[in-house]
C-alpha cells in the first residue's frame, strides 16, 4: 500500500526491511519551488527520529556550508533517494532504490529545481545512471535526463565525508559555493547556469 500527497509519501510498505527499521517516513523539506534541490541517499538515525533529512552531524556540516555560501537551509529543498532508514545505517539496496525511484522523480518534477546537488556516491550514481568518482567529480555539473526532462546535476561529496576526512572539507564547501553561484544565490550577482 502506497499513499502520497504531492511530493510526500504518507504510507508505503514496499521494502519490508526498511519498514521494520524505520520509525517514520522521512520526506523532503524546503520550498516546493526551490531553485536548489539537494539529494542524499537515505535517512540516518537522527533523521528517522526527527522526521527531516540531514539533521544530524552531517546536517550541521551542510547547514554551515550553505550559510557560508550565502544560503539558508530554508531557501533550499533537501531530500533523499530512499525515504526510510536502512537497518544499521547501511547503504540502500538496489531494490530499495528502485522502489523509491518514482517518489524521487515525482519530487523533482514537482519542485522543478534549477539545479540538483547529489550529496554522495549513491545519489550521484542513481541520478546519473553511471559510476561516479565523487572525490574527483565533486563540483562538476552534468546534464542528465530525469523524468523525461533535461536537468543540471552538480556532483558533491557527502557532508559526512568531511567528518571522517578533514581534507575533504574544502572540496565539499567549494561544490556548495558553486551550486549557490549557479542559481544566483551566492556571492555573484547573476546565475552562471547558462555558462555550463
Amino acid at each position: 500500500m502506497v499513499e502520497t500527497d504531492g511530493p510526500d509519501v504518507c504510507a508505503c510498505e514496499r521494502c519490508p526491511a526498511l519498514v521494520e527499521s524505520r520509525s517514520r517516513i522521512v520526506n523532503g523539506v524546503g520550498p516546493d519551488d526551490a531553485a536548489l534541490l539537494f539529494v542524499g541517499e537515505a535517512p540516518g538515525a537522527s533523521e528517522d527520529e526527527q522526521g527531516e533529512p540531514f539533521v544530524g552531524r552531517s546536517g550541521s556540516v551542510l547547514d554551515d556550508a550553505l550559510r557560508d555560501a550565502g544560503l539558508a537551509r530554508a531557501d533550499v529543498r533537501i531530500t533523499n533517494c530512499v525515504r526510510c532508514r536502512p537497518p544499521e545505517n547501511r547503504d540502500p539496496r538496489v531494490g530499495e532504490l528502485d522502489n523509491c525511484a518514482a517518489f524521487l522523480d515525482r519530487e523533482i518534477a514537482h519542485v522543478d529545481p534549477d539545479l540538483i546537488v547529489t550529496l554522495g556516491k549513491v545519489p550521484g550514481e542513481r541520478l546519473l545512471d553511471r559510476s561516479v568518482a565523487v572525490t574527483e567529480e565533486s563540483g562538476s555539473v552534468v546534464d542528465a535526463r530525469l523524468g523525461g526532462e533535461s536537468r543540471r546535476v552538480l556532483v558533491c561529496l557527502h557532508p559526512a565525508a568531511t567528518l571522517y576526512d578533514r581534507s575533504q572539507r574544502e572540496g565539499f564547501e567549494t561544490a556548495i559555493e558553486t551550486a549557490a553561484d549557479l542559481v544566483g544565490a551566492g556571492g555573484g550577482d547573476q546565475s552562471r547556469l547558462g555558462d555550463y
